[in-house]
């Protein structure tokens, strides 16, 4: 699996990273947060220093600006977030449950379905980033499947340095069909899935579906195999999560307890570690168990990104890392 190079004392490499999905706005009972899950990863990797190439597109409205006003202040670059005329910015309602779970109600047919690949071709093709990332929601809209899957072709054929193609499964009522998980999956190198999304995705794409006792290693192999990733990752709330990879190379760690508040973003958040994990030369062992203790983390707040930097202080110091750039 191709990284950006060796990390030995924990320091960041300097391979790019390209996040390409949905930004919008979660509306809590208390009122709206920043949000979308390929959002909130490329939160994250900023204020790990990455300075990631964000993907995506916004209305011409207030929430677009907003947008855009927390991005520049989170001093992530705006230079592939598009303006759309036509479409608003996205919106979800999120309803909790009292228990630290949520549900979701997500609105269609928003700015976010109908990203334009011309712009992002062009950019991404003068600096192929080692690693992308992306995920299933924004493939539910033609426009933007067309071009999410058209910019993953293009860096996938990058024979010089092909990168990871890091695939962060969200499987929400209404917004996928076997056909676009398939299509994701066959675009990926790397699927990160939690506990039952992985037994939705191995019981439906298997062929004859999955026997109720398969163990989540026999699904994690089965899925791999089949789509020829380098690596499926699991993640199983509480329980920790588990790294499959070839060769039957697998690695285990346990989440930390906290306190919940909520558990939006924890997963976003787990895959930003282990995006910065691979694009630094991490092996899986490290990389899971900072992922897991920085979601666990996440979990004792309320929304998926925090604007305070002091709140990444501590994991970068442990990380061996500064807040902006380089060790």
């Amino acid at each position: 699996m191709p990284t950006a190079g060796p990390d030995p004392d924990g320091r960041r490499a300097d391979g790019g990273v390209a996040v390409l999905g949905e930004v919008l706005f979660d509306r809590f009972p208390d009122g709206p947060r920043l949000g979308g899950a390929p959002f909130n990863v490329a939160w994250h990797l900023a204020a790990f220093g990455l300075a990631p190439d964000f993907v995506s597109r916004v209305g011409a409205d207030p929430l677009g600006a907003e947008i855009r006003r927390a991005m520049t202040g989170h001093g992530m670059s705006l230079g592939l977030l598009q303006e759309d005329r036509e479409h608003p910015t996205g919106q979800v309602k999120v309803t909790l449950d009292g228990r630290g779970g949520h549900a979701f109600e997500i609105l269609q047919d928003q700015a976010y379905d109908h990203i334009d690949a011309t712009p992002v071709l062009a950019r991404l093709a003068r600096r192929p980033p080692a690693l992308a990332c992306f995920g299933t929601l924004c493939l539910r809209a033609p426009e933007s499947r067309a071009a999410i899957m058209e910019i993953l072709a293009m860096l996938a054929a990058q024979a010089a340095c092909p990168g990871v193609r890091f695939l962060d499964v969200n499987l929400r009522d209404g917004c996928w069909t076997e056909a676009t998980a398939r299509a994701a999956l066959e675009a990926a190198t790397v699927a990160k899935v939690n506990d039952d999304e992985l037994v939705v995705l191995t019981d439906m794409l298997l062929g004859g579906g999955s026997a109720p006792a398969m163990s989540i290693e026999a699904r994690a192999e089965g899925l791999r195999s089949t789509f020829d990733l380098d690596a499926v990752c699991i993640t199983r709330g509480p329980e920790g999560a588990h790294w499959h990879g070839r060769g039957d190379h697998a690695v285990r760690v346990h989440t930390p307890p906290t306190e919940v508040v909520d558990t939006v973003g924890a997963g976003d958040a787990f895959s930003s570690v282990a995006i910065l994990g691979l694009v630094s030369g991490w092996a899986p062992d490290r990389f899971l168990d900072r992922a897991a203790a920085f979601a666990s983390a996440i979990c004792g707040l309320r929304g998926a990104c925090p604007d305070n930097p002091a709140f990444y202080a501590p994991f970068l110091a442990e990380w061996g890392l500064a807040r902006a750039g380089g060790a």
